[in-house]
């Protein structure tokens, strides 16, 4: 027997500055904040769009997001169209956040699906991708899928 078929719920991440991720989040993804707590030694905010919880950030780290130990590679998040890319990235670049390939790349080579793929404050990756339109621009890592190796 196995188990019926899954979708993802929200992703919590550890962040080391509540109120920094908070704006980042919101102004990058347009998230609303669905609850929070913002003082004391239990931090978090519940980020989400339209009643749904997708994202949920825990004050409760230091440091930075470690590349090279196991856990979470990405995180990305599907838009309907390559003109949402366009506009994510036209935010990053305002908020100053370089991306790690130069603008919006496919996923791999021949691939019309891709994206803007870059970090948050803490350095967690995160990528924004449309399932179309991304075939303009050669694939940035050959032979190998572009979201595995950034």
């Amino acid at each position: 027997m196995s188990t019926p078929a899954l979708q993802t719920g929200h992703v919590g991440l550890n962040v080391t500055d509540l109120a920094r991720s908070t704006a980042f989040y919101r102004q990058v993804f347009g998230f609303e904040i669905m609850g929070e707590q913002t003082d004391g030694d239990r931090r978090f905010a519940f980020l989400g769009r339209d009643g749904t919880l997708l994202v949920t950030l825990w004050q409760q780290s230091g440091g930075v997001f470690a590349t090279d130990r196991p856990g979470l590679h990405h995180l990305s998040f599907q838009v309907p169209d390559i003109e949402a890319v366009r506009r994510a990235e036209a935010i990053l670049r305002e908020l100053g956040v370089r991306p790690f390939h130069e603008g919006i790349v496919p996923h791999g080579e021949g691939a019309s699906s891709g994206g803007v793929f870059f970090a948050d404050p803490d350095g967690i990756r995160l990528e924004i991708y449309a399932p179309t339109g991304a075939d303009t621009a050669p694939a940035p890592t050959n032979g190998a899928p572009t979201c595995g190796f950034f």
